[in-house]
């Protein structure tokens, strides 16, 4: 068992530390460039990104990592006395409503209204602006959730 622990650990930082550094990149400098592009130009590859993104390593360490920390969430409470069982908790729980909930109920119904629309429009200036806007802060958050959740698994990784 402390094999699997030590296993389920180990991925899940790392995984969540991927993460963290992808979406810090989208909310540090990628949103802000194509915001400061024309508007068809912007809607266009932000769509192109979110295409590719579902068809490289992505997907799988987005759901690899969204399930060790479901795991070790919930292992937590039956290993209570081990040491850093405390932080497995907090990083699992921190992680998956942080980053994987935040992104299924937020950053994905954003990007499929992103998909739908005619990116040269009159319709698509408004959704831009709020896709932009609203997007980035949910990035921001799965950003924060992401990190945290690395630190903490990084943090119970050094107490056992």
């Amino acid at each position: 068992m402390q094999t699997l622990v030590t296993g389920l650990l180990w991925f899940s930082a790392i995984g969540c530390g991927l993460m963290a550094g992808l979406y810090f990149a989208f909310s540090a400098f990628i949103m802000a460039a194509l915001g400061r592009i024309d508007q068809a130009a912007g809607i266009a590859a932000m769509n192109a990104i979110n295409k590719v993104i579902v068809q490289s390593l992505f997907l799988p360490i987005f759901m690899g990592s969204t399930l060790t920390c479901l795991v070790l969430a919930a292992m937590a409470p039956l290993r209570w006395s081990e040491p850093g069982a405390a932080m497995w908790l907090a990083g699992g729980v921190l992680y998956v409503a942080g980053m994987f909930a935040v992104t299924m109920l937020f950053n994905v119904p954003l990007n499929n209204a992103l998909a739908a629309v005619q990116p040269a429009s009159s319709e698509a200036g408004a959704l831009w602006a709020r896709y932009l806007s609203d997007w980035t802060w949910w990035n921001h958050v799965r950003t924060a959730a992401s990190t945290l959740a690395f630190a903490l698994f990084i943090a119970a990784i050094a107490a056992r």
